[in-house]
């Protein structure tokens, strides 16, 4: 299950690498996609305004995007590359601070939403918003659940 993550305009302190690969793989587990193809880029506000304001029209900066590679004229919907999550680690930051939780429980919680859009997930009325807000927790628990060690 190749997980590639990209870190921009960092380092995040409190974002260790290697943990938010575990979590991400945690996660496609927790969906039955572990053999699914995933980038996540980590970066800062001005790069996510970018992208915000080149793929969405919307000028500003935002916490998470999601950039689906199974849809669209080119896509492969049954092929194993999902697309990317790019979450902008600063406003991550500031949202993590505002809500009296650590980083990186921020950044799982928004690569667990981007995560679901890619997997065809949406949030546009109140009981889909409500269904996906659930699958997300599911989604963080399992990040946040540590693996047992195998018995050798």
């Amino acid at each position: 299950m190749p997980v590639r993550l990209i870190v921009e305009a960092g380092p995040h302190p409190g974002v260790a690498r290697a943990e938010v690969v575990r979590r991400v793989r945690a996660m496609l587990d927790a969906l039955g996609m572990s053999d699914c193809e995933l980038s996540i880029v980590l970066t800062g506000d001005a790069r996510i305004r970018r992208l915000n304001r080149d793929h969405r029209g919307v000028d500003g900066p935002t916490d998470v995007l999601a950039f689906s590679q199974r849809e669209g004229d080119r896509s492969d919907p049954a092929g194993l590359l999902l697309g990317d999550v790019v979450v902008s680690v600063p406003t991550a930051r500031r949202q993590a601070r505002e809500s009296a939780r650590d980083v990186l429980h921020e950044v799982t919680w928004l690569v667990a939403h981007g995560l679901l859009h890619l997997a065809g997930w949406d949030h546009d009325t109140p009981r889909r918003d409500r269904a996906m807000r659930r699958e997300t927790e599911r989604l963080c628990a399992a990040a946040r659940a540590r693996p047992k060690p195998r018995k050798s």
